[in-house]
């Protein structure tokens, strides 16, 4: 039931509403019976809570239940036909999407008038007869259920004031326990001894969904120890209904395979994972598997015949006869709940806020205890009750309201459904139900972002309203959800902008919805008997294949009253399929490449809100798609093909989005969608009927807007006319012309740019100057040589609300703009790619009052030539900064004002800073990286730091000073010797990378050279890398009296460097090799490190069985190089096998380009030229060789 009666129904009341204040009975003659509805309506609503309620356990109400919804969607059907009817008339352009003044034009249409009169009093006949029937379930009055329900901290409109969810801690991660199961798993994983499943080992974590089986897998997944041991490591979530073929594809994309060439062949598809497997030892995660199928008869042959012995797999799974069935090692590893002191730990992260501390909740721990019992300890259930609880505020009697609650012994639900998230759901407001319900419908295999949610919940009419604001209020409601712990995060996204639900949540959900919704997913064996055997109102199809095959578009034929349809997968199509027997479709998502006849009959889907072609293969739309007149959002980004608009697009006025793909033009008239909210990729052309930029002069709703191409503006006068700066609702801009530098970050030899071209995107950019309530702005490819004038000074326009400034690729801007340090909101500046900035003077900050004042985040890349800065100490700026990025500039060193100002700087990141040569004096920094600085000497008085990361500093000699130092993280596969600072300090931790000869050098320990330089560090963890595994080999230290020193490396091996007499011929060796003995000698000695860490690492051998040496190596790939003949030749006539020959020919090629590539650089006087002439025979080999 993703409608939800109370909150659908209070829709539905307020059309109504809004017929009857416009006087629309009257006209149609029916205004007796709309005031009946509407009484009717408002009888029905003092029970509709309670109806809501019991439709979850009493099968009985449901049927009732189902009638009245049937009665409501038919209402808004009626009423959308209304306004379509009056739009036709060519009234509804001063009108916005929820008003219904356009109704009051029926009248100039008798027939049309008498026809929604009659639907009207049959709609009000069946409201009578639901009412009636009412009468026999003894509904309970639950006028008060809505303040019972959402608290009264909570309004309508959401909680706007209420901490986001970037301020609580969301850690799943409690207690001893799971580290302790992380230890158990990884030594089970590791160990040796007789595997089962022909050497495959498989371990299987058992336990109820959402006890935390995932993010045990996942700390194992991550350890250090699996990590170093295995070279391919693979997680896979294998979920119920999964599918074999995108499973291999999976897996192969895992592997680090090519998944496009097998196709869609099982057998094709084995043969490329077992090609990505060959000999690696392999960890393979199979995550929330419910049928041993999975493994058995789609992943263990691959892996069995293909990866090395050692290879384990790793399954998470709630039935423990799945772990039978792949026949995993006993005994299972069974995941517990938490203890109770652990569960009453994670409830109090969950409920902590600014505005409930965590003393004030510690007060509760008694209550919170009962409470954390009653969720069974179980970890999903308990973060719900503690966004639940979070929510409820603070009190004692809040805490035992929901304690006391009798929903903890409805017995009538499924017992696979959470019991928690059921209460969490019966005090959850109305309005916020149908939102939850339908989040839950949306396919897992694909990334659904917050703005795409909330138009779909828009459409549905889920949020209604001023419509003004329904996307601020659905963004709300999408905050409010995560507050509740009900959809969580991703990491990996800002702004809440990509969030999941967990697999306990979402059957809860799905079971809600089950008397209106299907949603299959891959491996679902009974679509089409679910499509035979009911009507569905949404359909959410996530899989590839049915009982019969390929899904068809005809199999869903039947389903003539759905709402939503969401498809992600390839929908097998034939001529004549169409869209038209979906009369009611509002929402459709639709990602398929061939879906051009679909698109035939788009308009003729009148009640269409949403519309998103996602990868489809159109390169053109129905020139009647302007007949689809309540369209709100329409997603044509995926259409790369797609590049000219019809000309009828610009009757669609009641957009609100539209998004467009980057080849994309639009006609002229745009100027008429007045309702528009976000438009991007917005391309400003001028060639032929194509609109310009003075047709979004009108649009003064619009809150996002996206220009490119903005190189193509003729004059600065269309710029003006768009009137960017009178948008009061613009809150997201972002500026594109096409970017005039390279790779390099430098100006591309063939995009020289003209005077003329920088005075003309000047005066553009400054006549695009945005509204004071801009909170971001993103700038790319100007090219102008300053910025607009309205960065340059904010006393032109004061943008007090700009908390986000972007600027990509300035290819003639000599300096940063002086007018942003007063901005008293901005707290992310980026400039990336800024090729013509050489100084960033005294005007980037000002004497006169503080500079910068919220400003958190800076990151200066790109800026190639930059070499100075000037910051003077009593400039007082960026008080608040506490990350700092420098990235490819030559920035020679550190302002004053920095280390002296910047006194909340917590992290500073260095990236190839060339010139610069030493670090000093940053008190409060606890993080320091710096990578590829060739110049940096030094780096001290840093009190407070506690990591460390150095990478390819050569010349870094002095680390001192740093007493706070924990951990220290060097990586430099050049290196040959531990840095001589590493004997003045001393860190807990150190983590090596670095090339295996100097690895071997620290598994030597006390007799080897480099003991005195890591002795005294607690814990090191070096690795040496091997091709694409950076942690092949390692070696493992621990300090103490008796040490520990564990490695998979041999610290005695003994190596002969000495030539075999097979690599000599009777005709004498330089008549053979075309050098002397002294010249091989000297090339031996170049490639001498780089070839003895290749033999410490694989043995290359005669056929005979002998050891190469050094020198047998070296001499077969001279004797490769310079006879010109095959691999097979060369190896016969030396006893060595074809694959030997040319293995070790590379390596030497490579050995030569690390080690001997000075010997290429053309000398720049007399005397190094002569010095040159005396190695020439050396040189000219070299040169040969290479090439």
């Amino acid at each position: 039931m993703a409608m939800v009666l109370d909150a659908f129904t209070s829709y539905v009341g307020h059309m109504l509403a809004q017929l009857a204040a416009d006087g629309v009975g009257t006209v149609l003659g029916v205004s007796g019976e709309i005031d009946k509805m509407a009484d009717k309506l408002r009888d029905l609503k003092n029970f509709l809570a309670d109806a809501d309620r019991r439709n979850i356990t009493d099968e009985t109400v449901q049927e009732w239940v189902g009638q009245l919804k049937r009665a409501m969607y038919e209402a808004t059907d009626i009423l959308d036909l209304c306004q379509l009817k009056a739009m036709e008339r060519g009234s509804s352009t001063t009108l916005d999407a929820g008003c219904f003044n356009p109704l009051l034009f029926c009248m100039r249409n008798p027939s049309h008038a008498h026809e929604i009169g009659t639907r009207i009093k049959k709609l009000n006949k069946r409201l009578d007869y639901i009412k009636e029937r009412s009468a026999a379930f003894n509904f309970v009055n639950l006028g008060s259920y809505l303040d019972h329900s959402s608290n009264v901290r909570i309004s309508h409109h959401g909680n706007p004031s209420r901490e986001t969810v970037g301020d609580f801690d969301r850690s799943a991660i409690v207690g001893d326990k799971i580290e302790e199961d992380t230890r158990a798993l990884v030594a089970q994983i590791m160990q040796t001894g007789k595997d089962v499943n022909n050497g495959i080992m498989v371990v299987a974590i058992v336990g109820v969904g959402g006890i935390g089986k995932t993010t045990l897998a996942q700390k194992v997944f991550n350890d250090e120890a699996i990590q170093r041991g295995f070279s391919k490591k693979i997680w896979l979530s294998v979920n119920q209904n999964f599918n074999e073929v995108e499973l291999l594809r999976r897996a192969i994309i895992g592997a680090g395979g090519n998944s496009q060439l097998a196709g869609n062949a099982k057998d094709a598809l084995h043969r490329a994972l077992m090609q990505a497997l060959k000999d690696h030892k392999t960890l393979l995660v199979m995550d929330d598997v419910w049928d041993n199928g999975a493994w058995e008869g789609v992943l263990k042959i691959p892996l069995a015949n293909a990866a090395a012995s050692g290879s384990r797999v790793l399954i998470t799974t709630r039935d423990e006869r799945v772990a039978q069935g792949v026949t995993a090692i006993r005994p299972y590893h069974h995941v517990d709940t938490l203890v109770p002191d652990d569960a009453w730990l994670l409830l109090k992260k969950q409920v902590c806020s600014s505005e409930i501390d965590e003393d004030h909740i510690s007060t509760l721990k008694d209550i919170g205890l009962k409470i954390v019992q009653k969720c069974g300890c179980l970890p999903i259930a308990v973060k719900v009750m503690g966004g639940l609880l979070r929510e409820r505020g603070g009190l004692h009697r809040d805490w035992q309201q929901v304690l006391d609650d009798s929903k903890w012994a409805t017995t009538k639900m499924p017992n696979e459904l959470n019991h928690t998230v059921y209460l969490s759901y019966e005090y959850m407001p109305s309005y916020l139900k149908q939102c939850f319900l339908y989040y839950s419908l949306l396919p897992k295999s694909r990334i659904f972002t917050k703005d795409e949610v909330v138009a779909m919940w828009i459409s549905e009419g889920f949020i209604h309203g001023n419509s003004n604001d329904l996307e601020e209020l659905g963004e709300n409601y999408y905050k409010e959800l995560v507050s509740r712990n009900l959809i969580e995060p991703d990491k990996s996204y800002v702004d809440l902008w990509v969030c999941s639900m967990h697999d306990v949540v979402r059957s809860f959900a799905q079971y809600m919805t089950k008397d209106e919704a299907l949603v299959t997913q891959d491996g679902d064996n009974d679509i089409l008997a679910k499509l035979g055997s009911q009507k569905f109102l949404r359909l959410s199809i996530e899989t590839n294949r049915s009982q019969s095959g390929e899904l068809d578009w005809k199999s869903l034929q039947g389903q003539q009253s759905v709402r939503t349809l969401i498809s992600t997968v390839q929908i097998k199509m034939k001529p004549g399929d169409s869209l038209v027997i979906f009369s009611s479709l509002r929402t459709l998502h639709i990602e398929s490449a061939d879906v051009a006849s679909l698109v035939e009959s788009l308009h003729q889907l009148k009640h269409m809100r949403y519309l998103a072609l996602v990868n489809v293969d159109i390169s053109v739309l129905p020139g009647n798609i302007g007949k689809m007149k309540l369209l709100q959002f329409l997603d044509l980004g995926g259409c790369t093909k797609l590049v000219n608009l019809p000309d009828s697009i610009v009757k669609l006025d009641q957009l609100r989005l539209l998004s467009l793909p980057i080849e994309c033009m639009v006609p002229r008239g745009f100027s008429g969608l007045t309702n528009m909210r976000r438009l991007l990729q917005f391309r400003a052309h001028l060639d032929g009927d194509w609109c310009s930029l003075d047709e979004l002069g009108p649009l003064s709703q619009l809150r996002v807007l996206v220009l490119t191409e903005l190189e193509n503006v003729s004059a600065a006068s269309f710029a003006a006319n768009a009137r960017l700066s009178e948008k009061m609702h613009l809150i997201s801009l972002l500026l594109y012309c096409t970017s005039k530098l390279g790779d390099d970050g430098l100006v591309k030899e063939k995009e020289g740019v003209s005077e003329e071209e920088q005075q003309r995107i000047e005066k553009v950019l400054d006549k695009l100057c945005p509204p004071p309530g801009l909170e971001y702005l993103h700038i790319k490819g100007y090219f102008g040589r300053q910025l607009p004038s309205w960065m340059m000074s904010t006393s032109m326009v004061p943008l007090d609300n700009l908390n986000t400034l972007l600027i990509d690729d300035l290819a003639c801007c000599t300096q940063l703009p002086n007018g942003l340090c007063q901005l008293p909101n901005l707290q992310l500046l980026q400039v990336r790619r800024a090729p013509c900035i050489k100084h960033v003077g005294t005007g980037f900050l000002q004497v006169a009052s503080a500079s910068f004042p919220r400003l958190n985040k800076l990151s200066l890349g790109g800026m190639v030539e930059w070499e100075e800065w000037e910051w003077e100490e009593q400039v007082q700026a960026m008080r608040r900064l506490e990350k700092l990025v420098l990235n490819n500039c030559r920035l020679r060193h550190f302002p004053p004002g920095l280390a002296s100002n910047a006194s909340s700087l917590k992290i500073l990141i260095l990236v190839h800073v060339k010139h610069l040569s030493y670090i000093e004096s940053f008190p409060s920094v606890v993080e320091l990286i710096v990578n590829g600085c060739p110049d940096l000497e030094r780096i001290t008085n840093l009190p407070n730091l506690q990591k460390l990361t150095i990478m390819y500093c050569p010349k870094l000699k002095v680390l001192e000073r740093i007493a706070s130092l924990e951990r220290l993280v060097l990586k430099d596969y050049t290196m040959e010797k531990l840095p001589e600072y590493m004997r003045d300090i001393k860190p807990r931790h150190l983590q090596l990378f670095c090339r295996l000869w100097l690895l071997s050098a620290v598994v030597a320990g006390q007799s080897g050279t480099e003991w005195d330089k890591f002795s005294q560090v607690e814990h090191v963890k070096a690795y040496a890398r091997d091709g694409d595994n950076e942690r092949k080999w390692y070696v493992l230290y621990t300090r103490g009296d008796n040490y520990k020193l564990d490695s998979n490396i041999s610290s005695s091996a003994i190596f002969e460097e000495t030539l075999s007499s097979c690599m000599v011929d009777p005709q004498g060796f330089e008549s053979v090799y075309k050098m002397r003995r002294s010249t091989f000698s000297y090339i031996c000695g170049l490639v001498r490190l780089p070839f003895l860490e290749d033999m410490m690492a694989r043995d290359h051998t005669f056929v005979d069985g002998r050891v190469m040496s050094l020198q047998d190596r070296v001499a077969t790939a001279v004797r490769m190089l310079i006879s010109g003949e095959p691999p097979v030749v060369v190896g016969s006539s030396l006893g060595v096998n074809e694959s030997t020959v040319s293995l070790v020919t590379q390596r030497f090629i490579e050995a030569i380009q690390e080690r001997a590539f000075r010997h290429l650089d053309w000398p720049y006087n007399f005397q190094a030229m002569e010095k040159i002439k005396c190695r020439y025979e050396v040189h000219k080999y070299l040169v040969w060789s290479i090439k």
